[in-house]
């Protein structure tokens, strides 16, 4: 923590500013938890994993103001939007809402059943649709707010075997579009963020293999790994007021691959 206090920028429009964060117990969804707490934000996270969000918290608890992990399944609608309205009743309005969860679960096209696109749709892309309307109301009320939509470049390279989920980001750039337009009138900004090959735990215990590391250094430009942290730093900007005027766009963060 004092490592990113030290190096990196500080933003003071983030201090008290409620966030909330679906997906962030771990990996990226992890770092943005770990670095809008060490901003002085009111962190809020959600998601399915309650070992490992309860261990996030008991980790930051020194900090101003300690994250708030709330467990939920976002591919419940109904308790999605539950858990956000009751959040601002207690709490007061979202300002930044990031829509995190994800499951890049490698797949067959021959194997794709309406049923397995239902679920692969419910995870990857309808909760961000769902979170933003239940949060919007709110964030007009408060003056505005930032929405970020987490997509990929999965999508743009394309990426084999992730047939559901690459359409399933190459939609979140569209919904971003047509909510920054819609919301834009009540100084709601939307932008998503498409980032590259980034390590985490469970792509490194997963998919990282030593042949595909040495693959991936030919395709950036930098060469270096992508850590869930570059990530953060972009969506803190992003959720900050120094990007008051940032909104409709689709923002790379991939080393230079594309």
């Amino acid at each position: 923590m004092a490592e990113l206090a030290n190096q990196f920028a500080t933003y003071p429009s983030l201090r008290d500013r409620l966030v909330f964060v679906t997906g962030g117990a771990t990996g990226i969804g992890a770092s943005f938890v770990e670095h809008f707490t060490q901003q002085g934000a009111r962190v809020f996270f959600c998601d399915l994993a309650e070992a490992e969000g309860q261990a996030l918290c008991s980790r930051l608890r020194q900090a101003d103001h300690a994250p708030v992990f709330l467990p939920c399944d976002v591919t419940d609608t109904a308790r999605l939007r539950a858990l956000i309205i009751e959040l601002v009743r207690q709490q007061g309005s979202v300002r930044v809402l990031i829509n995190n969860a994800a499951s890049d679960n490698r797949h067959d096209f021959s194997e794709v059943t309406p049923e397995f696109w239902d679920e692969r749709m419910a995870i990857n892309l309808k909760h961000q649709f769902f979170a933003a309307q239940a949060v919007a109301p709110g964030m007009k009320s408060a003056g505005g707010g930032s929405i970020i939509n987490m997509s990929s470049i999965s999508w743009l390279v394309p990426s084999p075997r992730l047939f559901l989920y690459n359409m399933a980001k190459a939609a979140i750039v569209a919904m971003t579009r047509a909510l920054a337009h819609e919301l834009g009138p009540d100084n709601i900004r939307v932008n998503c963020v498409l980032p590259g090959a980034v390590v985490t735990e469970r792509q490194k215990r997963l998919w990282r293999t030593e042949e595909y590391n040495a693959q991936l250094m030919t395709r950036q430009s930098l060469k270096r790994e992508l850590l869930p942290s570059d990530v953060a730093r972009l969506v803190l900007f992003l959720a900050s007021d120094d990007s008051a005027m940032i909104s409709n766009q689709q923002h790379i963060i991939d080393g230079g691959w594309m």
